[in-house]
């Protein structure tokens, strides 16, 4: 089961998120995409992360900037809070399934720009990348992420939460 949700953040809070969008945040260059020896994974499908929360503690000088997400989800424990980068590639690339840990929890993904990567949930279902857009879904269940052809990167906000 799952649920999206379009227009998520007012347009103030959206502003302040795009700002991962620019020269100016850092992303950190990741060795594979999902789950080990991903073959899809090559010269051309580049990955970059950066860390907001993970092991009990903020990571991040850029945390206030997801904070509205997650003031509008209903957390009791926070596990992770990550922003992925997935470059521009010639062809769209389908990672290889994956689940975000291996113990039952919730996933909220928070769609930073429009482009024509997707989601692809356990059930085969294609969750479109449309800005300010969240999806809330079973991330202890497979599920896979794709590269986009269309524009220059697809970025979303990955948080895993009790």
């Amino acid at each position: 089961m799952y649920k999206i949700i379009d227009n998520f953040l007012e347009e103030e809070y959206f502003k302040n998120i795009s700002v991962m969008a620019t020269s100016y945040f850092p992303w950190f260059m990741q060795e594979r995409t999902s789950g080990e020896g991903d073959e899809n994974r090559d010269k051309e499908n580049l990955y970059f992360t950066h860390m907001f929360f993970f092991e009990s503690d903020w990571k991040s000088a850029f945390h206030n900037i997801v904070r509205p997400i997650l003031n509008k989800l209903d957390i009791k424990s926070l596990i992770r809070v990550k922003g992925n980068l997935y470059t521009k590639t010639n062809k769209l690339f389908i990672h290889n399934k994956h689940v975000d840990f291996n113990y039952k929890h919730q996933g909220a993904l928070y769609y930073v720009n429009d482009n024509n990567g997707f989601t692809i949930l356990n059930d085969g279902t294609k969750i479109e990348s449309k800005k300010n857009r969240l999806l809330l879904f079973d991330s202890s269940t497979p599920h896979q992420s794709t590269t986009c052809t269309n524009v220059p990167s697809r970025i979303n906000i990955n948080i895993n939460y009790f």
